[in-house]
């Protein structure tokens, strides 16, 4: 059975979340403190969403200085998965294992919603045979916009690391489908190695038909399925 670890930082509140879902999908988990984080032993690590310390100085800057990080960026180095859901994706990105920064939603409102968005890359232990896909998840995030310099961007979309992409009902990436105003109306990214993922919308509160959807099992039954086989090439 694949063990995956949930890290939990003061303020998180999506950890028993993604304990439920990924119980569904037949993941042995364990929550630990971040100031304990030992990842031997597990298969893959989820950051989940939540305020880790109150979002101060901006969301995730502070959890980016943890312990926990580094043995993060350890575990992530050997090519294990790590998932990072809506303040989960901004910690990943204030530590600098997933490009760009995520800054206050364009019109500054807090968005609690559901969202479409196009799988663009199967080149992740979460999305393989996926690309293409359109998913429907929610949100709940005031600083969920995607930004980087040009340089950056043009690198993200030249190598394929956006991984989901905000679209319409039509399936169009347009304004009307971007909640939040992130460039290029990306919703998810992926590292070049494709083992780390990110994104603002939550699988794992959309994984039971009682919850209004269970597009976020296809994520998290994906990663659960990578672990049970041999891995095929990533970044790709």
């Amino acid at each position: 059975m694949a063990r995956v670890a949930i890290l939990r930082f003061p303020g998180t509140w999506s950890d028993r979340d993604f304990e439920h879902a990924l119980s569904l999908a037949g993941a042995e988990t364990e929550i630990l403190w971040h100031e304990d984080v030992h990842l031997s032993g597990f298969d893959a690590a989820i950051v989940p969403g939540g305020f880790a310390y109150g979002d101060h100085v901006r969301a995730g800057a502070i959890a980016r200085l943890s312990p926990a990080i580094r043995e993060l960026r350890r575990f992530a180095e050997e090519g294990k998965p790590v998932l990072g859901s809506c303040n989960g994706f901004q910690i990943l990105c204030e530590a600098g294992l997933l490009p760009g920064a995520l800054t206050r939603n364009v019109g500054l409102e807090f968005r609690c919603d559901w969202v479409r968005m196009r799988i663009e890359s199967d080149a992740t232990p979460f999305t393989r045979g996926l690309k293409g896909a359109e998913v429907r998840m929610p949100i709940a995030h005031g600083e969920g916009c995607w930004v980087a310099d040009e340089k950056t961007v043009e690198r993200v979309e030249a190598e394929g690391l956006v991984v989901f992409r905000y679209v319409d009902e039509r399936g169009a990436a347009t304004a009307a489908g971007n909640p939040n105003g992130s460039l290029h109306n990306v919703a998810g990214l992926r590292s070049a190695a494709g083992n780390v993922v990110g994104l603002m919308p939550h699988p794992e509160r959309c994984a039971e038909p009682l919850m209004g959807g269970t597009d976020g099992m296809k994520v998290l039954d994906g990663l659960v399925r990578s672990l049970g086989t041999a891995p095929a090439p990533l970044g790709v």
